[in-house]
């Protein structure tokens, strides 16, 4: 029996694809946990139709980071610490960096800041990972109080 894959399965099938796969394996396994549907003209254009869809969402979310990525990289957040003359008390954590760019209207998620933490006083650069293939540097600094 031909089944089209609706979601990834480890060994037999990754979401989207066409196999032939045994009847019973099919019915018993695939189509009745929701894995897969059986091949018809039906499901063949509703396969279509969500890749279509989801080629679409990825344009849409693609431009969107690229706005983005122009608006993080014209930016520079200041944040004033604690310091004696030559260092830092202390560091500035992804955590404040995201506080502080929602404080400027612009939401994202602090995983996309890649994993780095400020301890010395000056000019950084730190990355942001807006989409899958689109990072931009972010320019933080760090001034003693």
């Amino acid at each position: 029996m031909k089944v089209i894959f609706l979601k990834d399965v480890k060994g037999q099938g990754k979401k989207g694809e066409i196999k032939e796969v045994s009847d019973g394996y099919a019915m018993n396994f695939l189509i009745k946990k929701g894995y897969a549907l059986r091949k018809t003209e039906g499901s063949l254009s509703k396969l279509k139709e969500e890749i279509k869809e989801s080629q679409e969402l990825d344009l849409k979310n693609r431009e969107e980071a690229l706005k983005l990525k122009e608006k993080l990289e014209s930016l520079t957040l200041n944040f004033k610490v604690k310091a004696s003359s030559s260092r830092m008390f202390g560091s500035i954590s992804t955590k404040q960096i995201k506080e502080e760019l929602m404080k400027l209207g612009i939401n994202i998620d602090k995983k996309q800041i890649e994993n780095t933490s400020i301890n010395s006083l000056g000019m950084h650069l730190v990355d942001v990972v807006l989409y899958k293939d689109i990072k931009c540097k972010l320019k933080v600094h760090t001034e003693g109080n």
